[in-house]
């Protein structure tokens, strides 16, 4: 639903994209550090509860997975290993995002809050193995010739969503709005492998060769 808006997003970043170019900086040095900022942000700041200063720091190294990409098609130079160690670092961060999540739950913090945070804690985990399970479906079927993209969840909805509303948790102080998000996006990211393993069977029914 959100991929709509990726060429938007690149044309916003291009100039620092060039700027980089001209620097010599490479498209896989981008994703690394990239990668680095949202997990260390991530990390560092949303087990402490400082839920709104760490979106501002993941956000502002998320853009990385469009610059990165803006700077491989600029060079010509787009590889099969820059592709695969984009698509494994953005494993990374999203991980790093829900586990930061779920590392908040188990602090005194939360615990003075909920009394019991333990349900938020399995949301967490669940968004975080699920969030995952789709992306490794859709990679197992490309292995396979086929393709599973779609879905009501796809990674931009799930970490949109997730960080637009972290972020209002922690700036209003009103953490039901992180709490129904993930409550969403456990569900949604359920009914998403379910919706991409039936794309991949409908390959096979229409396709026998397959």
């Amino acid at each position: 639903m959100l991929e709509r808006f990726r060429q938007f997003w690149t044309m916003i970043w291009a100039p620092l994209g060039d700027l980089f170019l001209r620097l010599g900086i490479t498209p896989n040095q981008v994703t690394v550090v990239g990668t680095l900022g949202v997990s260390a942000g991530a990390l560092w700041f949303f087990p402490r509860g400082q839920f709104f200063i760490g979106v501002m720091v993941v956000t502002a190294f998320v853009f990385s997975d469009l610059i990165d990409g803006y700077m491989a098609r600029k060079l010509g130079k787009a590889s099969k290993w820059g592709a695969f160690l984009d698509s494994t670092l953005d494993r990374v961060g999203d991980a790093a995002v829900f586990g930061g999540i779920m590392l908040y739950y188990t602090t005194s913090d939360a615990q003075a809050d909920l009394g019991d945070p333990r349900l938020y804690l399995y949301l967490s985990l669940a968004c975080l193995v699920l969030g995952n399970l789709t992306s490794y479906a859709r990679a197992r079927a490309e292995s396979l010739g086929m393709t599973a993209k779609g879905g009501i969840a796809e990674r931009s909805d799930r970490l949109v969503s997730i960080l637009v509303m972290t972020g209002f948790a922690g700036l209003l102080d009103l953490p039901f709005l992180r709490e129904i998000t993930l409550w969403v996006l456990a569900i949604a990211s359920l009914i998403t492998v379910f919706q991409r393993m039936r794309i991949v069977y409908q390959q096979t029914v229409d396709d026998p060769a397959l």
